[in-house]
Protein backbone atom coordinates (compact mmCIF):
# COMPACT_ATOMS: atom_id res chain seq x y z
CA UNK A 1 0.00 0.00 0.00
CA UNK A 2 1.26 3.77 -0.85
CA UNK A 3 0.59 5.97 2.05
CA UNK A 4 -0.56 9.38 0.52
CA UNK A 5 -1.49 12.84 1.83
CA UNK A 6 -5.24 14.45 0.91
CA UNK A 7 -4.67 18.54 -0.08
CA UNK A 8 -6.58 18.54 3.27
CA UNK A 9 -3.58 17.13 5.26
CA UNK A 10 -5.31 14.10 5.72
CA UNK A 11 -2.96 10.25 5.08
CA UNK A 12 -4.62 7.77 3.67
CA UNK A 13 -3.50 4.33 2.26
CA UNK A 14 -3.80 3.49 -1.57
CA UNK A 15 -3.31 -0.07 -3.33
CA UNK A 16 -1.15 1.29 -5.91
CA UNK A 17 -2.31 -1.82 -8.48
CA UNK A 18 -5.52 -0.18 -8.79
CA UNK A 19 -4.46 3.16 -10.29
CA UNK A 20 -5.22 3.49 -13.51
CA UNK A 21 -3.38 6.43 -13.96
CA UNK A 22 -1.77 9.86 -12.76
CA UNK A 23 -2.18 13.41 -13.86
CA UNK A 24 -0.29 16.51 -12.66
CA UNK A 25 -2.99 19.23 -13.40
CA UNK A 26 -1.25 20.80 -11.49
CA UNK A 27 -2.60 19.42 -8.39
CA UNK A 28 -1.81 15.33 -8.29
CA UNK A 29 -4.69 13.46 -9.32
CA UNK A 30 -4.84 9.62 -9.18
CA UNK A 31 -7.48 8.21 -10.82
CA UNK A 32 -7.98 4.49 -9.91
CA UNK A 33 -9.39 1.14 -12.66
CA UNK A 34 -12.93 2.08 -11.27
CA UNK A 35 -12.67 5.61 -11.78
CA UNK A 36 -12.46 7.20 -8.42
CA UNK A 37 -9.91 9.98 -8.33
CA UNK A 38 -7.92 10.90 -5.68
CA UNK A 39 -6.42 14.51 -5.41
CA UNK A 40 -3.11 14.15 -3.05
CA UNK A 41 -0.32 16.42 -1.95
CA UNK A 42 2.44 14.19 -3.69
CA UNK A 43 3.99 15.52 -6.03
CA UNK A 44 3.77 13.00 -9.86
CA UNK A 45 7.46 12.33 -9.59
CA UNK A 46 7.09 11.66 -5.78
CA UNK A 47 3.85 9.62 -6.49
CA UNK A 48 5.78 7.88 -9.79
CA UNK A 49 9.17 7.02 -7.21
CA UNK A 50 6.53 5.42 -4.26
CA UNK A 51 4.86 3.22 -6.75
CA UNK A 52 8.49 2.01 -8.11
CA UNK A 53 9.85 1.45 -4.46
CA UNK A 54 6.49 -0.55 -3.66
CA UNK A 55 7.08 -2.68 -7.02
CA UNK A 56 10.76 -3.24 -6.30
CA UNK A 57 10.10 -4.52 -2.94
CA UNK A 58 7.70 -6.89 -4.28
CA UNK A 59 10.01 -8.32 -6.81
CA UNK A 60 12.60 -8.66 -4.07
CA UNK A 61 10.89 -10.38 -1.56
CA UNK A 62 9.98 -12.80 -4.18
CA UNK A 63 13.45 -13.41 -5.03
CA UNK A 64 14.12 -13.08 -1.12
CA UNK A 65 14.51 -16.97 -1.45
CA UNK A 66 12.01 -19.30 0.27
CA UNK A 67 13.24 -22.45 1.87
CA UNK A 68 11.37 -24.79 -0.19
CA UNK A 69 10.91 -27.02 2.97
CA UNK A 70 9.94 -25.79 6.19
CA UNK A 71 12.34 -26.71 9.17
CA UNK A 72 9.84 -26.93 11.23
CA UNK A 73 7.79 -30.21 9.33
CA UNK A 74 8.55 -33.52 10.74
CA UNK A 75 10.69 -36.02 8.14
CA UNK A 76 9.44 -39.42 7.65
CA UNK A 77 11.52 -42.29 6.59
CA UNK A 78 10.71 -43.55 3.49
CA UNK A 79 8.79 -47.11 2.94
CA UNK A 80 11.97 -48.40 1.24
CA UNK A 81 13.92 -47.86 4.57
CA UNK A 82 16.41 -44.66 2.60
CA UNK A 83 16.58 -41.63 4.59
CA UNK A 84 14.34 -39.43 5.94
CA UNK A 85 12.93 -37.23 3.66
CA UNK A 86 10.31 -34.15 4.78
CA UNK A 87 7.18 -34.38 4.21
CA UNK A 88 6.58 -31.91 2.29
CA UNK A 89 9.17 -33.13 -0.79
CA UNK A 90 7.71 -34.01 -4.13
CA UNK A 91 6.91 -37.17 -4.56
CA UNK A 92 6.13 -38.47 -1.11
CA UNK A 93 2.85 -39.86 0.16
CA UNK A 94 1.94 -39.27 3.60
CA UNK A 95 -0.27 -41.73 5.00
CA UNK A 96 -3.67 -39.85 6.37
CA UNK A 97 -5.26 -43.09 8.15
CA UNK A 98 -3.16 -46.23 9.06
CA UNK A 99 -4.29 -49.75 7.16
CA UNK A 100 -5.03 -52.84 8.78
CA UNK A 101 -2.07 -54.16 10.68
CA UNK A 102 0.02 -50.72 11.13
CA UNK A 103 -2.09 -49.64 14.04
Amino acid sequence: MLQLTRLTGQSFALNPDLIERAEATPDTVVTLVNGSKYVVQETLDELIELVRAYRADIVHASRAGVPPVAPHRPRVPARDGSSPRHTADNGTVVMLRAEQGDV
